[in-house]
């Protein structure tokens, strides 16, 4: 089947061409049909088979009677609106609308948040068919009633599984009670939980299910492999493994923006090249350092299951999972961003013991039992190494005793035990301790004998009272004294 073979447009098939694909992956081949038939979908297939391409073809077609060249904004209302999860996903997909659209002439948009709002209003009051945004920055322009979605005919919801999780579903409600209610739903993701399924159908009206693989299932061209290490042995373990197998770009998850950080800075001193990127960071940040990771300035990208959500890397290799992540669909996404269009990658998981029910409830939601490392060179030389010591760089000389400038050790005094022979320390402080004459007091109440206390306050004479000096003479009155028949009356 080749997409000519769909009934899609002239001009859609020739932007197709201009990318170089013939045919549509499994999931177009289903999907695409239902939609150009106005009807809903609900469509699960794995990360990597072109869920975007599958959505975005049919809605360009279907729009294509409202395509104009009018200048005029009153011409070109908001009639399509995709909502994704996060800023670095909406992008994607705006190129996606850019690249596919690029001979119609139906403007498009997208809005996120940590960019300035004021360029995203004059777009939208110029007018744009086709929307793409975040929730939160989309309610920002409700509330500024900047933009008008009461003409919206198409509601895709990419990455759905996360877009209806209870953190996103007050956002998604308030969203669509601007909506009008005759409209087509299109909900895409590469997970879906039970749960996930049910709130969905609320949403969608007589939704078509398109299913093209196992439920929560990977791309089978990715190698999978997992290393047993102590946690305070993963950062030693990656610098190993990308140094010694000389991998050029890799992306690593963290689940902590903190900790992505941190792996990033040990990673960059340890001769790494290695960026950050997560919510923290200011959106100009997170497009340079995924710039500079796909043009290959920055060997490592250390991120957090934000760069999970749809991200498309081309010919990305590798992928390492710094930390198992705690939901086990999420494993999937992270999995998903490497082994895309039909390219091989490897997805490589370093797993403590903290982290083994992780590892068995992803095994366990995938169906199958990941491949287990065996200890290479790296892990033999550090566990023969003394626990707790330091391990030596190669080529460092050991240090030099120090004998000069160190004064004669005292006659008598022991030879100080080595440090790793803790046994006999006590008794060589005792002895040492031994072999000192003890000081002599200098004060003579310290070297008199003990005076009973009876005995000892008999020879002690009581103290004479200080001296107060020569009294001096003070003026006074006195009264006369009383007569005594005066006493008597």
């Amino acid at each position: 089947m080749s997409f000519s073979d769909l009934g899609l447009a002239p001009e859609l098939l020739r932007a197709i061409a201009d990318q170089g694909y013939t045919e549509p992956t499994p999931v177009q081949a289903k999907a695409i049909p239902a939609i150009l038939q106005g009807q809903d979908v609900m469509a699960a297939a794995q990360t990597g088979t072109g869920k975007t391409a599958g959505f975005t073809l049919p809605m360009l077609h279907r729009l294509l009677e409202f395509a104009s060249t009018s200048v005029s904004p009153a011409r070109h209302p908001v009639r399509a609106l995709i909502l994704t999860p996060t800023r670095e996903l909406a992008a994607q997909v705006q190129d996606s609308v850019k690249t596919y659209g690029k001979y119609i002439a139906l403007r498009s948009a997208v809005v996120y948040g940590g960019v300035h709002i004021d360029p995203q209003i004059a777009e939208l009051r110029a007018g744009v068919e086709i929307l793409v945004a975040t929730p939160g920055r989309l309610l920002d322009h409700l509330g500024q009633k900047t933009v008008n979605l009461s003409q919206v005919q198409f509601l895709v919801l990419d990455e759905a599984d996360r877009m209806l999780d209870m953190g996103f579903l007050p956002d998604i409600k308030r969203i669509l009670s601007t909506l009008p209610a005759k409209r087509q739903s299109l909900l895409f993701s590469a997970t879906y939980s039970d749960e996930i399924r049910g709130l969905a159908k609320q949403l969608l009206t007589d939704p078509v299910s398109v299913e093209v693989a196992r439920r929560n299932s990977v791309i089978e061209t990715v190698t999978h492999l997992v290393y047993k290490v102590e946690s305070a042995a993963k950062r030693d373990l990656l610098t190993h493994l990308i140094k010694s197998r000389d991998m050029r770009q890799v992306l690593v998850f963290c689940n902590t923006k903190i900790g992505a950080n941190r792996l990033a800075y040990k990673l960059d001193k340890d001769g790494v090249g290695a960026a950050a990127i997560h919510s923290d960071r200011t959106q100009g940040e997170r497009m340079l350092a995924l710039a500079d990771f796909k043009e290959g300035k920055t060997k490592v990208l250390v991120a957090t299951d934000i760069a999970a959500r749809g991200l498309d890397i081309e010919q990305l290799p590798f992928v390492v999972n710094f930390d198992l992540p705690g939901s086990p669909e999420d494993y999937v996404h992270r999995v998903g961003r490497t082994g895309r269009a039909g390219m091989t990658g490897e997805a490589i998981s370093l797993v403590s013991d903290a982290e083994n029910d992780d590892l068995a409830a992803i095994e366990k939601l995938l169906k199958i039992k990941l491949p287990m490392q065996e200890p290479g060179q790296f892990e033999r030389e550090r566990v023969s190494a003394p626990r707790g010591g330091s391990r030596r760089p190669e080529g460092r000389p050991p240090r030099p005793e120090r004998t000069e400038g160190r004064p004669p050790r005292p006659e008598g005094r022991p030879e100080a035990p080595h440090r790793d022979q803790p046994a006999g320390r006590h008794e060589h402080r005792s002895s040492y301790a031994s072999s000192r004459a003890p000081a002599q007091s200098t004060d003579p109440l310290f070297s008199k004998p003990y005076i009973p206390s009876g005995e000892m306050t008999q020879s002690v004479k009581p103290a004479a009272p200080p001296s107060r000096g020569a009294k001096k003479q003070v003026a006074a009155l006195f009264l006369p004294p009383v007569p005594a028949e005066k006493q008597d009356a």
